[in-house]
């Protein structure tokens, strides 16, 4: 066999590491194991893939990195024999509103030219079926295929006065500057309530474009300035940009005042009367766009004239690419910000499948995610290709299934946290299995169903349920038991669940991997409230002011204002963070310091894992949060960390923790959305017991899970499918576990059937 040599990395010390050094093969498949935190993505991401991206940007010119990721060097000894690496990681794809699955993966580009070439009428060129170009978008919605309605009684009080506070707006306060160019305008009377104003006035108020105006001075005289009514002036501040893409404050303003919906003039295509009126066997490129990928492949093979065999050989393999990954239920116009972690993902990955390139180094971030057991295969069969066309493929992952297509597995461990950072095992699948590591004993274990699944106290009915894919499904629901939806990716989980239940259900708790919100000082430790009775335990020992022991208030370091880093501006260069010098990145004054609690520094106790802090919290309002972190598999987490670091699974996994210490017992519908992303084997074994004690405890647990290990362990089954797409939508099974192997339209059952018996 060809010796390719190895990554070799030496000393590495990011995070947790501790003084790693390791040698990875190159053109082989390394999946890297271990619990969460045990320092996978240290290594990985934050050492070898960093270093190399960090290598590769370095080549271009100062200009050309300013529009790039900026990378610090990694803490390590040295790093040799890197390869370019590409990053494929979990991060959602952009809230930008005009990027689509199809304009991320180049797909709708051909598809464009595709239509430029074969459709009747005409066009002048394929930028004529762009809706992100004047030449083919709608002008009425400038190519976004929805447009605003706002509600002026959000906007304004007509019972007031402009000097009364009429202009609702807190950016339109009396006194503030957007507020004077309407008071001084000249068109108004300032003390005049909005309701005795003209047909005219009202006209200006809200609808006059762009003027030149003298603008009266509240010490007389006047300056130019530019009057603007207050519906334009409202869209160009804050929706000439995505509302992801806002602050906060400014986000729930425009979700108060405006309400969007599908463009009357192009239906929400997007595209103008020209575009639309182009065709292909009857079809234009809006429907086209519209289809189902694997409906739009079979479209495209047979628009093939002869002239453009190329072009539809090329879109049908792009196609069919995101078809086998698992996407075949996706559409082209799809808005690449409603993608979860795990399908934005795997779209990026489509994009290198046809690369020429080879000895690139691939770097996945738990790829399954998010699969249904049915689609891995197709999945290990994409990072196979990769390997075999001569790259280097690293891959994070804590499913089995993707474990043993490895040719190299490294297990980091033996721990998480401070526990962590160090490799336990690096061998062969069998070899970790043999480790009596955390990973390998979970891979030795002998999954089981559930002996005596709970009958339940009642039902939950959701009565004919037709969102989005789903075709008129009535089911029922255990109370006091835990059920698990399944279905492959696709297949109408989502639809059924979080369609129908929040409207049937109002107080049921939902909790999903949304991002939290919050600024870049959030932590767990003010989210969860954990801070609070720490500040006033810090206070209390030491008879001062327990706003000392807040980085956001009297004790925060004034160089830093109590974030630990300063962010330097080079102007068109990255944005640079750097630790603090004078605070040493503690975020507190030093004096602060000097106050202690137990033998601890509150800098101290905010660095602790949360599995350390449980040990050493004694505080009675703070101890209920930190065992629910630990019950859901946080215990690696550190009580300061910025809430930005963390995944979707884990921002999930903190909102139950949350909602499990909140006090008072009542019984609860508690719904969860794939709680096992970015969960170890252990962990996971962890997270069954507790969504089991919730049952035992009278709660209705609804859980849309993949993971076959949480199948096992559930009282009651509803799986859809049988396809995804328009080939789901329907009812599958809907009972105990045992029973769900018997059926065979059930995929889910037959990848049950085989995880049992290995």
């Amino acid at each position: 066999m060809t010796d390719y040599g190895n990554i070799e990395v030496r000393g590495a010390r990011e995070n947790n590491l501790r003084d790693v050094s390791v040698d990875i093969p190159k053109r082989k498949i390394t999946v890297f194991t271990g619990v969460s935190g045990s320092g996978k993505s240290s290594l990985v991401f934050d050492t070898i893939a960093a270093e190399s991206q960090r290598l590769i940007n370095e080549t271009y010119p100062a200009f050309v990195q300013s529009l790039m990721t900026g990378y610090g060097q990694p803490d390590a000894d040295s790093l040799d024999n890197l390869s370019a690496a590409i990053v494929v990681d979990q991060k959602r794809m952009g809230g930008n509103s005009r990027s689509t699955v199809g304009t991320a993966t180049d797909a709708y580009t051909m598809l464009r030219l595709l239509f430029a070439r074969l459709g009747t009428p005409p066009v002048p060129h394929p930028i004529a079926l762009s809706f992100n170009d004047p030449a083919g978008m709608c002008p009425a919605c400038e190519g976004l295929g929805d447009v605003s309605a706002l509600d002026v009684d959000q906007l304004v009080d007509s019972a007031r006065s402009l000097n009364e506070g009429a202009l609702l707006l807190p950016q339109f306060a009396v006194g503030q500057w957007y507020w004077s160019i309407f008071a001084q305008s000249g068109f108004f009377d300032p003390d005049k309530k909005l309701r005795d104003y003209t047909e005219d006035e009202w006209e200006k108020l809200l609808h006059l474009p762009e003027a030149k105006i003298k603008q009266r001075m509240p010490g007389g005289g006047t300056m130019n300035a530019t009057y603007e009514g207050l519906l334009p002036k409202f869209r160009r501040l804050f929706l000439s940009k995505d509302v992801d893409a806002i602050q906060p404050a400014a986000r729930a303003i425009v979700e108060r005042v405006a309400t969007r919906s599908a463009c009357p003039d192009c239906g929400g295509t997007r595209l103008n009367e020209a575009a639309r009126a182009c065709r292909i066997n009857d079809r234009n490129i809006a429907e086209c766009a519209a289809m189902e990928v694997t409906d739009l492949a079979e479209f495209v093979r047979k628009a093939d004239d002869g002239t453009v065999t190329p072009l539809v050989t090329a879109l049908a393999d792009r196609l069919g690419n995101l078809a086998h990954i698992g996407l075949g239920y996706l559409s082209l116009d799809r808005r690449s910000a409603t993608l979860s972690g795990g399908e934005s993902q795997r779209v990026k990955m489509v994009r290198h499948l046809g690369s020429s390139l080879t000895d690139i180094t691939y770097v996945f971030d738990e790829p399954s995610v998010g699969l249904h057991p049915h689609d891995i295969h197709r999945l290990n069969e994409l990072l196979v290709r990769l390997r075999d066309k001569g790259n280097t493929v690293l891959v994070v992952e804590h499913k089995a299934a993707v474990i043993e297509i490895a040719d190299h597995v490294i297990d980091m461990g033996p721990d998480a946290g401070s526990g962590g950072g160090t490799v336990v095992y690096q061998g062969s699948l069998d070899g970790l299995r043999s480790s009596g590591t955390a990973t390998g004993r979970a891979l030795s274990q002998k999954p089981t169903l559930r002996d005596n699944p709970r009958g339940g106290t009642g039902w939950l009915r959701v009565e004919n349920a037709t969102t989005h894919n789903l075709k008129g499904v009535t089911v029922e629901l255990p109370t006091g038991a835990l059920t698990v939806v399944t279905g492959v990716a696709g297949s109408g989980k989502s639809s059924l669940i979080r369609g129908s239940l929040p409207r049937l259900y109002p107080d049921a708790v939902f909790l999903d991997q949304s991002a939290i919100k919050g600024s870049r000082r959030s932590t767990p430790a003010t989210y969860t409230g954990v801070l609070d009775p720490l500040r006033k335990a810090f206070a209390k020992a030491n008879g001062v002011n327990a706003a000392l022991f807040s980085a956001n208030s009297a004790g925060a370091c004034p160089r830093c204002g109590g974030v630990g880093l300063i962010y330097t501006d080079l102007a068109f260069m990255d944005q640079v963070a750097t630790v603090c010098e004078e605070c040493d990145g503690k975020r507190f004054v030093p004096s602060v310091l000097e106050y202690t609690l137990r033998g601890k520094n509150i800098a101290e106790v905010l660095a602790m894992p949360v599995a350390e802090a449980a040990a050493f919290v004694t505080e009675k309002a703070a101890r209920p949060v930190l065992t629910a972190m630990l019950d859901t598999g946080l215990g690696y987490l550190t009580l300061g960390q910025s809430l930005d670091t963390l995944s979707g699974g884990e921002r999930q996994r903190l909102r139950l923790a949350i909602k499990l210490a909140s006090g008072a017992r009542t019984t609860r519908l508690y719904v969860l959305d794939e709680p096992t992303t970015g969960l170890h084997l252990r962990d996971v074994a962890q997270l069954n017991g507790l969504l089991d004690r919730l049952a035992e405890a009278g709660d209705t647990v609804v859980v849309i899970e993949h993971h076959l290990d949480v199948i096992c362990r559930a009282d009651w089954i509803v799986d859809l499918g049988p396809g995804a797409g328009h080939e789901g939508g329907e009812l599958v099974f809907a009972g105990p576990p045992a029973q769900l192997m018997d059926e065979p339209r059930s995929v889910t059952g037959d990848f049950l059937r085989r995880h049992l018996s290995r």
